[in-house]
């Protein structure tokens, strides 16, 4: 999860457009910034570690001065923090130069680097640093196909190329045969020196829009980066569509059929609740998330529904709204330290727990509480959160999660590659209740999350939350693992899902549970050893 804007503006200068467009996006990654920009000569990049307000000033911004940017906030998944992936990135072939910066993770990265002739899974020294990210794999597949003109030797499933002539820059014919060899999330924009371009993959994963300027136009992972930049939003990029921005205005090209699979966590936790996905506020539907998780797991007896902030705050407002509890808060969060869940490792993450939270002792003391949260993935903060509760003086902590358990690995743009690290993959809710220190523990089900959406269940993707992958992915689990995996509850509302693994000792292809019943097994929902 990633953060990206794209502007083409003519006769204006748009760094500074960029940097509030990364500003409003600073939630989706804090370790590095950047934004490049061309003045239809040449392109300037400027990219730092760190936040948004760290990486730029007026200094910073001052060489980009070009009518064109894209712009990056970084969350790493693959490739290490540090300064060399840090985005954009830059190519340069000849006289010709491009940029990119990428939302997302790709799944099929030995493919790509065996059609670039290198060794799969080993990182590649690429213009005298060790290139570890996906992104660079894209930029050096770009760069081949434009400098060898190499469209056979990428063996392309569907060629845009063939069909449009609309496209015609050594840039976009190099994406019309790159796209669509991609697997995985992807929302990217590149710009060379006169034009700038988005695109988006098959399933959608994350989202990508488009917007309105004065004189010109705008992308950016979300809806909210388009107010403070002053665009109008026109409409979402589409699954599979590369959109080219230049002199001729927009144009639009599919290069892979669309199979719509947004991110659910979106909607759960990612995106600002001022932002539109499908057309519906994220605020308005964390809301009846919890109008949801207040019918599916009432708190007769509680004295007060407090949030987790922040993004627990839509989801304790409709819980209390449909219970006619009173709403109150139980802690401040500090507002100039980052979101935990997004922090780079685990040390960080539990360290961060005390600098972002502290209680409010007087709303807290003596009460019988009902506490509201988005999810729990690793547990590090609700942990820490109870015993902070424990100690002001709560009587009773009784914990609601406005999403189903956390318990499949991410392959698509989040932090989670391995079952070990998720807590709800390794314990049943019972457990995980005495885990946190909880006196009760229930969690939203999946038909519910969906229902609260407002959309078609088969618009989601839930891999996270089910195991239903609507990719081919391979999890490798060890033996201790895998007969926990056969222990382990993985079945939705709607029945049993595939699951896909290899063991690190046995056949490392791909293996569905339809041929392992023994994977499939209930799911709990709650756990309870109070009152409610």
């Amino acid at each position: 999860m990633c953060g990206i804007v794209g502007l083409y503006s003519p006769g204006e200068i748009t760094s500074s457009l960029a940097y509030l467009g990364l500003f409003a996006l600073q939630h989706r990654g804090q370790e590095s910034a950047g934004i490049a920009t061309s003045d239809r000569e040449e392109i300037t990049i400027v990219k730092d570690m760190g936040l948004v307000s760290h990486a730029f000033d007026e200094r910073k911004l001052a060489p980009l001065d070009g009518d064109i940017a894209i712009g990056h906030v970084r969350y790493s998944t693959t490739g290490s923090s540090h300064w060399e992936n840090a985005q954009p990135l830059f190519r340069s072939i000849g006289d010709m130069g491009f940029t990119i910066a990428h939302n997302g993770n790709l799944t099929n990265t030995d493919k790509l680097q065996e059609l670039l002739g290198q060794f799969p899974g080993i990182s590649q020294p690429t213009y005298g640093i060790d290139s570890t990210s996906d992104s660079d794999l894209v930029a050096q597949l770009i760069e081949r196909v434009m400098t060898k003109n190499d469209v056979e030797g990428l063996n392309s499933q569907s060629s845009i190329t063939n069909v449009d002539d609309r496209i015609s820059s050594p840039l976009e014919i190099a994406l019309g045969e790159v796209l669509p060899q991609l697997e995985g999330a992807f929302s990217m924009v590149f710009m060379n020196e006169d034009t700038l371009i988005g695109a988006r993959d098959a399933q959608g994963y994350h989202p990508l829009v488009l917007g309105k300027l004065e004189n010109g136009w705008a992308l950016a992972s979300e809806s909210c980066a388009l107010d403070i930049m002053g665009a109008h939003f026109v409409r979402d990029i589409e699954p599979g569509e590369m959109v080219i921005i230049n002199d001729d205005g927009v144009t639009s090209l599919r290069f892979i059929e669309a199979r719509p699979k947004l991110c659910v966590f979106e909607f759960v936790y990612f995106a600002r609740p001022d932002t539109q996905l499908y057309g519906k506020s994220v605020h308005a539907v964390r809301q009846r998330m919890g109008e949801e998780l207040a019918r599916q797991a009432p708190a007769i007896n509680a004295d007060m529904v407090m949030p987790v902030p922040e993004s627990g705050v839509p989801a304790a407002q409709g819980f209390a709204r449909e219970t006619g509890i009173p709403y109150g808060d139980g802690v401040v969060k500090n507002r100039y330290v980052g979101r935990t869940f997004i922090s780079p490792d685990q040390k960080t993450r539990a360290k961060n727990v005390k600098m972002k939270l502290n209680p409010i002792r007087e709303n807290i003391e003596g009460k019988s509480l009902v506490v509201i949260d988005d999810s729990i993935v690793r547990g590090t903060t609700t942990k820490a959160l109870i015993a902070m509760l424990r100690e002001s003086g709560a009587k009773e902590i009784h914990f609601r999660v406005s999403s189903p358990p956390y318990r499949w690995p991410c392959f698509f743009g989040i932090d989670t590659g391995s079952r070990n690290e998720l807590l709800a993959a390794n314990m049943s809710v019972g457990e995980i209740c005495d885990y946190i220190g909880a006196d009760s523990l229930s969690y939203l089900n999946v038909d519910a999350m969906i229902r609260a959406t407002d959309s078609s269940p088969n618009s989601f993707c839930t891999a996270c939350l089910t195991g239903k992958y609507d990719v081919d992915v391979s999890i490798e689990v060890d033996a201790d693992e895998l007969k926990q995996i056969s222990e382990t509850e993985t079945e939705t509302s709607s029945g049993f899902v595939p699951v896909f693994f290899s063991t690190k000792d046995s056949h490392p292809e791909a293996t569905s549970s339809s041929s392992h019943p023994e994977l499939a097994k209930p799911v709990e929902g709650s756990n309870s050893k109070g009152a409610f």
